[in-house]
């Protein structure tokens, strides 16, 4: 098994933690894991994404043309990224601030309220963890205890105290997400 993942958005949404959780999550599962950052120097507001790669085998290179996946969480990503989603993969989109919807034929597509949830929880930190919680359960690719382990290695030991929270935000995302026809 080999999972090629692109998550993308706007920086301050928890792109680069949500692959760093997965990152964990495949190290716990004895997996080879790649983990690579991409980001604007203007941080909270600027683009960023992220490619992670979990693999039973030895990853050759972390450097990516085409996804397995793609999670997007804003315009423009969705402009750079959809396209680069393999034939037969899966797109998962927040569809907050998104005018422009997917509308490939050969792919599945996933919609997740994810910040309309967030807002409801009162939670704005829950953001990425809904949507983690969304693409685990269209892609159980690691087992929610590694799942849980990754984010408390992830987190500071400050942050700690948010560890029901999160983990309760992963749930509802995986009772949110809905296929889009």
């Amino acid at each position: 098994m080999t999972e090629e993942i692109i998550i993308a958005g706007f920086g301050g949404q928890g792109v680069l933690s949500m692959g760093k959780i997965l990152a964990y999550s495949g190290i716990m599962q004895d997996q080879e894991v790649s983990w690579m950052p991409s980001y604007g120097p203007e941080m909270r507001g600027g683009t960023a994404n992220v490619t992670v790669i979990l693999s039973d085998t030895r990853i050759s290179s972390p450097i990516l043309m085409e996804y397995d996946t793609a999670i997007i969480l804003n315009q423009q990503s969705m402009d750079k990224f959809e396209k680069s989603v393999k034939k037969g993969g899966t797109l998962i989109y927040d569809p907050n601030g998104i005018t422009r919807h997917p509308d490939r034929k050969d792919i599945k597509i996933f919609k997740v309220e994810a910040a309309e949830e967030a807002a409801k929880m009162q939670s704005a930190k829950s953001f990425n963890m809904l949507v983690l919680g969304a693409f685990l359960k269209i892609k159980p690719i690691v087992k929610m205890d590694n799942v849980i382990k990754g984010l408390k290695k992830s987190l500071p030991e400050r942050h700690h105290h948010l560890m029901p929270m999160n983990e309760k935000a992963i749930t509802r995302g995986m009772e949110i997400i809905v296929e889009v026809k």
